[in-house]
């Protein structure tokens, strides 16, 4: 029988849920906003590991805004003591090296979300005139 979850998926979610702590925590960069880790995908070796992560603010925010980009690099510039960090909480032979990634899912699933409610209430007010 096969198992349901892959070891490098069980560590992928444990280091998601670290990271989110040390980046909420210990990261003291005031260009580092609300920064939210949505997903890490370890590597099958263990040898790198890439962190997704969205910035929390009121406008939407593409990967090319210099916000993000600054972010970003602030990140992976603490890459290195993250995982460091990583290292005392979880044990294991060999932490991931941490590659950071802005990931754009969130803001176009509320763009897409804003396209439907449109579409919706644009029907509704035909079928209401009709």
């Amino acid at each position: 029988m096969a198992r349901d979850f892959k070891r490098t998926d069980r560590i992928g979610d444990q280091m998601q849920r670290d990271l989110s702590e040390l980046i909420r925590l210990s990261v003291k960069d005031p260009r580092v906003g609300m920064v939210t880790v949505n997903q890490v995908s370890v590597s099958k070796d263990l040898g790198y590991a890439d962190v997704y992560v969205t910035l929390l603010t009121l406008e939407d925010v593409s990967a090319d805004s210099e916000e993000v980009k600054s972010t970003i690099k602030v990140l992976n510039g603490a890459a290195g003591y993250l995982r460091s960090e990583l290292a005392k909480r979880i044990k294991l032979r060999m932490i991931p090296q941490l590659r950071f990634h802005f990931d754009a899912s969130v803001g176009e699933g509320r763009r897409l979300d804003n396209l439907i409610r449109r579409a919706r209430a644009s029907d509704s007010d035909s079928e209401s005139s009709s």
